[in-house]
């Protein structure tokens, strides 16, 4: 056994066909001060055979948790982990082998560093588009501003990409286990106490996409979890950001944007009004914004290229990200 590893690389699984792929592409890491804590999480399929061929390395523990759920899994994987530094890996994913020793450079270059994450490239069918597109753009996202900008409009982290510092979880609490995507969930409340985040600039992850990713099959990664756990937090920086609190201009005046905004009224935010391409009741026209100086906007127009030409179009009208709008979808 590693008795001081640097590095604890947690890696819950349940019946994972690609199990033995993961865990050799931590065990044939560049960087070698970790130790790898496997977590079965009840899984009734070959995979617990497979960890138990694993559990004789020196760098190997395997652990049990009864209690379903990948939240529960990673919490018991990193209470009983030693290192000073959590690294989160997938049962169905590869670790290219440079992947610890970057991320660990980066946080001992930078102490106030909390979590350091990576690029990923896309393992999955060519024709799930969606998956790709998401892929594509978080790829894009590599800066702590960037990362803080956008941390409302998709989570712009890949959670199996991620190292963070241990006493994080021992200031912030662990991943819940509630109605919302707990990684996500985890990551606003890390944002929302002000830590930086960073990605290494090149892959560090082959992210599988499969027909049974939790994302795919479990309710509380549907696209309305993500907007509610989105409004509990953004309502929360609203407050902190927004010089007009509590009261927003929504840029989007259809159903899905009138819905996913019906979230921050649930959390106490006022809306004064909608922008959209075309006037009514309470909806003005994108070329009759309110004054920058009168009015704080939120975006909650999920279309890509949309999205971008709002972004743009704010910020030639001289608006700017973060303290004038923030995109939200």
């Amino acid at each position: 056994m590693v008795d001081t590893p640097l590095v604890s690389v947690v890696l819950p699984f349940y019946n994972a066909p690609f199990l033995k792929e993961a865990i050799e592409s931590i065990l044939h890491q560049s960087f070698q001060n970790f130790e790898l804590v496997l977590v079965n999480n009840a899984s009734t399929d070959e995979s617990v055979e497979v960890a138990k061929s694993f559990a004789s390395h020196d760098r190997v523990i395997l652990i049990h948790e009864e209690q379903r759920g990948v939240a529960h899994a990673a919490n018991a994987g990193i209470r009983a982990s030693k290192g000073q530094f959590i690294a989160r890996m997938d049962a169905d994913d590869i670790a290219f082998p440079e992947r610890l020793k970057q991320q660990v450079e980066m946080l001992e270059a930078e102490d106030d560093l909390g979590v350091a994450s990576g690029l990923v490239e896309y393992l999955g069918p060519a024709e799930n588009k969606g998956f790709i597109h998401y892929v594509n753009w978080l790829n894009t996202i590599t800066e702590a501003d960037e990362i803080t900008l956008n941390q409302f409009v998709e989570f712009p982290i890949a959670n199996p990409t991620t190292m963070i510092r241990k006493p994080l979880f021992e200031s912030y609490g662990m991943f819940e286990d509630n109605e919302f995507p707990e990684d996500y969930a985890f990551f606003l409340r890390l944002q929302s106490h002000g830590v930086k985040m960073k990605k290494v600039d090149q892959p560090v992850l082959k992210w599988r996409d499969t027909e049974n990713r939790l994302t795919r099959t479990d309710k509380r990664y549907t696209q309305d979890a993500f907007f509610s756990a989105k409004a509990v937090y953004l309502s929360k920086w609203l407050k902190n950001h927004n010089p007009f609190h509590p009261q927003v201009w929504v840029w989007g005046a259809g159903r899905v944007s009138r819905r996913r905004s019906d979230y921050l009224k649930k959390e106490g935010i006022t809306i004064a009004g909608y922008i959209d391409v075309k006037e009514g009741e309470g909806i003005h026209h994108y070329d009759n914004l309110p004054d920058k100086e009168e009015a704080f906007v939120v975006s909650y127009v999920s279309n890509r290229g949309a999205r971008d030409e709002i972004r743009s179009f704010l910020i030639e009208k001289g608006y700017e990200e973060g303290e004038h709008f923030i995109l939200a979808s």
